[in-house]
């Protein structure tokens, strides 16, 4: 996400940075070609505007102008008025009042609203809340379903209407079932259209009046840019929303709808879609989102994706075989299962900082699969044979390779990738011995390894 607009501040910020002293000049050049690229970026035209201004009030002054390094002083201006332009700081949910709390999901056809109602759903019960869904579209063709579908993969509540019930009553029954069912939480999944019209709004401020929500959260495309600024405004005139859900955002390359919405709407995103599967939904954070932009990195978002990844009994454990040397393919294929948690290989690295810079790692493109690959291989192969690889000879590996439906190259590459990282790991220890079989053989450890499936 914000690919083209990242690249673009990089190369200003690399010019301004080579200059030795900053002129009024040079800071004047380098803030068009920022409000060009967040034009491109198809952020809103007085955003924009008004955004350089801001940073030309405090760039062009003593401020920098004395700073020993100017051009970082001016990037470090960019990234406060950056996280400033989309809010600030992250805007938590307000989950108070009434037991069942009522959370209205709002939003046009298409953008993903049912989905977002369930990775929500999960995000909440992660979070020690027991939330019931509540399928409340009875117009769109197999809205309900989907929802009880989703309600039922993540084992949580779901309201059944009964017969051809509308909204209203959809609402005040389902109140009933949450306290039934002791959820603390209503997610309601209103109806969408095709565009913004009289009938949706007037349905949704009668179920407004109903519910009483704490949030009315509008689910808007990301990759509809502008147009998701006006709906954004839209909604929050005729309903007064509380925060915006914006999916797709990792297909966004542009990223204006994320830079526009706060600034134009006063209203706060509280949540990001950053892919399909039902935890890829993420607290928004503006001062991250704007390191990364600036290709500063997130580290903080990285460490928590790993914290909620990796359980710490179960890594200390791993440690201990590390120094044991009793380190299985078991434990192998668990940390791959970990690993897997945390996304893709592309998300990982835009969170380290400097990587937006270094385009060889860019154009990488891992193939998920083949994690699937590699624990196919280790389900494939006998108890002994995962506890001690050093029993797996040709023959073995070939059978492995046939059970598994790869090819014995990639048993063998999969083997590798093992014995390096058990190298590895135990060379950071300083723990000496062989990284294979548990046997201790003399000689230095190779730093050479190999974490990552490509």
């Amino acid at each position: 996400m914000f690919d083209n607009l990242s690249d673009k501040f990089q190369k200003i910020f690399k010019n301004l940075k080579g200059q030795g002293k900053l002129t009024e000049a040079n800071i004047k050049d380098a803030l068009r070609e920022v409000r060009m690229a967040l034009l491109e970026a198809d952020v809103n035209y007085k955003v924009a505007k008004d955004f350089v201004a801001g940073i030309a009030e405090r760039a062009v002054g003593q401020e920098v102008m004395q700073s020993l390094t100017p051009g970082q002083q001016v990037i470090k201006i960019v990234h406060e008025e950056l996280t400033g332009l989309m809010g600030g700081a992250a805007e938590p949910l307000r989950l108070t009042g009434r037991v069942p709390v009522a959370v209205m999901m709002v939003g046009l056809q298409g953008s993903g609203k049912t989905t977002t109602t369930g990775k929500l759903a999960r995000k909440l019960s992660s979070d020690g809340r027991r939330p019931c869904l509540v399928p409340a579209d009875v117009y769109r063709p197999a809205a309900i379903t989907q929802l009880i579908t989703l309600a039922n993969q993540l084992k949580l509540p779901v309201y059944h209407s009964s017969g051809m019930q509308k909204p209203e009553e959809i609402a005040r029954e389902a109140m009933n079932f949450a306290r039934a069912e002791n959820c603390d939480t209503l997610l309601v999944d209103t109806a969408g259209r095709l565009h913004i019209d009289l009938a949706l709004m007037e349905e949704l401020s009668r179920l407004k009046t109903i519910l009483q929500p704490a949030e009315i959260l509008l689910v808007a495309d990301s990759m509809t840019g502008q147009d998701a600024v006006q709906i954004a405004g839209s909604f929050n005139e005729k309903l007064g929303l509380t925060g915006v859900v914006l999916t797709k955002l990792d297909g966004d390359a542009r990223g204006g709808a994320a830079l526009s919405i706060r600034s134009a709407t006063k209203c706060p995103i509280k949540f990001i879609g950053i892919g399909e599967k039902l935890d890829a939904l993420e607290v928004f954070h503006p001062d991250r989102m704007s390191s990364r932009i600036l290709g500063m990195g997130d580290m903080l978002s990285m460490i928590e994706k790993a914290q909620e990844a990796f359980d710490a009994d179960q890594a200390q454990e791993i440690a201990k075989k590390f120094r044991q040397d009793t380190f299985t393919l078991e434990d192998f294929r668990n940390q791959l299962r970990q690993v897997k948690k945390m996304g893709s290989f592309e998300q990982i690295l835009g969170m380290l900082p400097g990587m937006g810079i270094l385009k060889e790692l860019k154009k990488v493109q891992v193939d998920q699969k083949e994690f699937v690959r590699m624990e196919a291989i280790i389900n494939s192969m006998t108890k002994a044979e995962r506890k001690n690889a050093d029993i797996l000879n040709a023959g073995r590996r070939k059978r492995i390779a046939e059970g598994s439906g790869t090819t014995v190259q990639e048993v063998n590459r999969l083997l590798k990738s093992y014995e390096d990282s058990r190298r590895v790991m135990r060379q950071m220890m300083g723990v000496s011995g062989s990284a294979s079989g548990g046997k201790k053989k003399k000689g230095k450890i190779r730093r050479k390894g190999s974490f990552f499936p490509f």
